[in-house]
């Protein structure tokens, strides 16, 4: 087992608490507007989009707004015309923020992640100051006891997963970016129902803060995160348990 980044987990958990479904809502529209605009609207033959649209279920999204997002991306509706875009910074203490963002109007989601990076006492970077690392994997997040650890390791190790970690509740397999759509049918196949499955990036090298560090650290990471533009925040902070729990 290695070490890894809890933000993206925990932020699936608070976000589901505080029930933010008109954030994840949008979001979701985003990444599969994005996806059908890419690589077509047959999930099929576009493994992002069938990821996104698998998602999409799990938070109940209503099928019109999954059709008329595909639709949009794929020219057969008019609407927004979105594009991807990366940041990177640091935060309060030294640690290292990647940020996707998917906007129709770079110059406001620019204008917005400088300005929360200056407020909460972050450092934005220049393009590839953080992004070495960072490596991207496949990343499939199981909630309230779905699965055991002992299942994961043994349907997704068969199936070419690379990793497991349990905490709590909580089992995170990770994949190679090609391997994620052939571990996730076997948990399909074996009727394990995830929470979420994605392409996501995984920091090579955590850091651990304390303190006054990691409480300014976690104001930053929230405060993007919630910025209409930001897709997903992830960091190479090691969060402990005890940290884990104050974001819940």
């Amino acid at each position: 087992m290695s070490g890894h980044n809890k933000w993206s987990t925990i932020k699936y958990k608070k976000g589901a608490a505080d029930a933010k479904r008109g954030k994840l809502f949008s979001r979701l529209i985003k990444e599969i507007t994005m996806a059908a605009k890419e690589g077509g609207g047959d999930p099929g033959g576009n493994p992002r989009l069938r990821t996104a649209l698998l998602t999409a279920k799990g938070a109940n999204m209503p099928k019109d707004n999954i059709d008329r997002a595909i639709k949009r991306g794929t020219g057969e509706l008019e609407g927004v015309s979105y594009e991807q875009y990366y940041y990177e910074g640091y935060t309060p203490g030294g640690a290292a923020i990647l940020i996707e963002v998917l906007t129709e109007n770079k110059n406001r989601a620019a204008s917005e992640v400088r300005h929360t990076f200056s407020k909460y006492g972050g450092n934005l970077g220049e393009p590839g100051s953080v992004a070495w690392m960072f490596n991207k994997k496949g990343n499939i997040v199981f909630e309230g006891n779905s699965v055991t650890e002992d299942e994961a390791v043994e349907i997704g190790l068969e199936a070419g997963a690379e990793d497991i970690t349990a905490s709590g509740e909580t089992v995170e397999v990770q994949t190679g970016t090609s391997e994620l759509e052939a571990v996730k049918a076997a948990f399909d196949q074996a009727g394990k129902t995830y929470a979420t499955a994605e392409i996501t990036f995984v920091p090579s090298v955590n850091l651990e803060l304390a303190g006054k560090d990691l409480n300014s650290a976690m104001k930053l990471l929230d405060a993007l995160d919630d910025l209409d533009d930001v897709q997903r925040v992830w960091s190479n902070i090691d969060f402990s348990d005890e940290s884990a729990a104050l974001l819940e």
